[in-house]
């Protein structure tokens, strides 16, 4: 059942909220942020289907873990009669530990060592093959105008894209996830993405590429329509990110990584060898220069005045990016809209710790759409304006002719 909140009001219908997004679409400034349940009709998993899937594929490693208390009991129990799944723990604060623990055992030349890499290791292999989406997808040409996984990413991009006025920036697209789904369905829409990255044959990390656009110079003035790219900052890292040895940081070909990340799930590499970092690990790693660069990027939009933050499929689960977004707050004309299928009501306890903070504030500027179906990607889709073109004069016109006396040609 849809539900949502605007502040401490509860919002009354989806036809408000769809009003409310034609709204701030129109603000200077609008970005994304998508989280694991963003990418789940395209074949990706959230964190708890990515959790139950390592502990009934991998039984023996996740009894390892509860052996060595990186896990408790209730995180890789299943209980078929009374339907119950694995609570899932924190698995970056759990890879965290493990990785500080194999650390020490490596230095006191512990037996543990060795188990505990391979465990680590299988679980990076049930990350990747969440963040793979469709096999297909892989080759040359990627993704399809005919796959219909990715409509709904098609979808909002056009949209955000349709929203932007002449001479307003393109739209920011921030994301946890390491899949390719915003590439692939740019890509099949023919909209260019701006990633930080630039080179044709040897593409390689260059943040001042965030700072350039597209424009289409046969227009006359300021074309009136909408923008012809997005910019994509990837927070976590990518699949087909891959650092050099000189320290370079370039972007694979998705055919080309499939190479190695089949390789690495068959067992014939023990590293992956992209920047795939699913640990609270990467909290420290954001002052290094790649991912400093993509947090530093995010920061800026949220700071920027005028500016609309719209949120789905993202749990709440990165301190990072939850204090960034609290503080962000304190900028008086940021709006932002927050998709999360499991919310029901202001006080419900069971509710992510920074959701919870933010309700309390009772910020007008904040609305909160749940009710599961009506919160995911293809609501988020639903929700959004249909492409249109703000005239000034024409809109003048229709505003005179409204006012007109009654009977007046």
């Amino acid at each position: 059942m849809f539900v949502a909140f605007r502040g401490g009001a509860q919002v009354s219908d989806e036809t408000e909220v769809k009003a409310y997004l034609a709204s701030v679409l129109r603000l200077e400034n609008v970005g994304l942020l998508l989280g694991a349940g963003a990418s789940v009709g395209a074949g990706g998993r959230t964190v708890a289907q990515l959790w139950e899937q390592f502990v009934a594929n991998r039984a023996a490693d996740a009894e390892w873990l509860n052996e060595h208390q990186f896990v408790a009991d209730d995180e890789i129990a299943f209980d078929a009669e009374n339907d119950t799944h694995p609570e899932p723990p924190n698995v970056e604060k759990m890879l965290d530990t493990l990785a500080v623990a194999i650390a020490e055992w490596e230095r006191s030349g512990d037996v543990r060592a060795n188990p505990a890499k391979a465990v680590r290791g299988n679980l990076f292999r049930e990350v990747v093959e969440a963040a793979k989406l469709q096999a297909a997808w892989w080759g040359e040409r990627g993704a399809n105008l005919e796959d219909d996984q990715l409509a709904d990413h098609r979808t909002i991009l056009q949209k955000f894209s349709a929203a932007r006025q002449p001479g307003q920036p393109a739209p920011w697209v921030f994301t946890t996830n390491y899949d390719l789904a915003i590439e692939w369905a740019a890509e099949s829409i023919d909209m260019s993405v701006i990633n930080g990255f630039i080179g044709v044959h040897g593409r390689r990390f260059s943040p001042q590429s965030f700072d350039l656009a597209f424009r289409n110079r046969q227009a006359q003035g300021e074309a009136r329509f909408g923008v012809y790219n997005l910019y994509l900052a990837k927070l976590h890292g990518s699949l087909t990110w891959k650092e050099c040895a000189d320290g370079t940081l370039i972007e694979a070909t998705a055919p080309q990584a499939n190479t190695q990340i089949e390789a690495f799930m068959r067992g014939e590499r023990d590293e992956l060898g992209f920047m795939v970092l699913p640990s609270a690990a990467k909290y420290m790693q954001t002052t290094g220069y790649v991912l400093g660069e993509v947090f530093r990027r995010f920061a800026e939009f949220l700071a920027q005045p005028q500016t609309c933050l719209v949120i789905n499929g993202y749990g709440f689960g990165d301190e990072h990016i939850n204090r960034l977004l609290l503080s962000a707050l304190l900028n008086p004309t940021l709006q932002i809209v927050v998709y999360l299928p499991e919310f029901q009501r202001l006080d419900q306890p069971e509710l992510p710790r920074t959701v919870k903070k933010i309700l309390s504030l009772r910020n007008p500027r904040v609305t909160v759409v749940g009710g599961n179906p009506e919160a995911f990607l293809s609501g988020l889709a639903k929700h959004l304006p249909e492409p249109t073109i703000y005239d000034e004069s024409l809109s003048a016109i229709k505003r005179v002719l409204a006012e007109r006396p009654e009977g007046e040609e």
